[in-house]
């Protein structure tokens, strides 16, 4: 046996239809299109799941879940791969520098696999539950950054809604007792000025 002399099994491969090469060989003429049509002209074949205008079936199913786009540059850390590091600070600068994320990675995950003994101090970086317990349980510890979030302007909006509203509702709620208060001393005063005119007329 020679590598020239290596072919297919019998039967395994058939020989490919040469269309439109006369009648006699049963693909000429229109060449298995049939006559006219949509799909028998030329450049007039529509995308892949098109059915005729109908909703096709990848719309008509319900859709579940999230694909982040993100979700690719996060990057996971094992135990011992922080066990071989010889920094006992670690964070994503120094997982890149180390080779054991990609430099294109925005964050990293320490996740519960393998063996870590030594102390490490984790920053910045996602740790799970599992994980996060075995550092403490070495003497290490987890430091998460907590990131602010900026109030965008539909919050800010809401926001001033929300304390004109409440200031409306105080003062709703001041008046009636100022007109009370105001109704109350009227006639007290009124009641001596017209006694004082009718003294003065007599």
């Amino acid at each position: 046996m020679r590598l020239n002399n290596l072919k297919p099994a019998s039967g395994s491969k058939s020989a490919r239809h040469r269309v439109g090469r006369g009648i006699g060989s049963g693909w000429g003429k229109t060449a298995g299109r049939g006559h006219k049509g949509q799909k028998a002209r030329a450049g007039g074949f529509h995308k892949v799941g098109f059915e005729g205008g109908q909703m096709p079936l990848h719309r008509r199913l319900p859709k579940r879940g999230f694909t982040s786009l993100s979700r690719r540059y996060v990057e996971v850390v094992r135990l011992d791969e922080l066990q071989k590091l010889g920094a006992d600070e670690v964070d994503l600068m120094v997982l890149k520098q180390a080779g054991v994320v990609s430099t294109l990675a925005i964050d990293a995950r320490v996740i519960k696999s393998g063996e870590l003994s030594r102390k490490v101090m984790v920053r910045g970086i996602g740790v799970t539950k599992g994980a996060k317990a075995m550092i403490e349980a070495a003497g290490g510890t987890v430091a998460l950054v907590s990131v602010e979030k900026k109030a965008g302007k539909k919050q800010a909006r809401l926001a001033e809604r929300r304390t004109a509203r409440e200031a409306a509702i105080a003062a709703a709620e001041r008046k009636p007792a100022v007109k009370k208060a105001a109704a109350a001393t009227k006639p007290a005063e009124a009641a001596p000025k017209k006694k004082a005119d009718k003294s003065a007329s007599k």
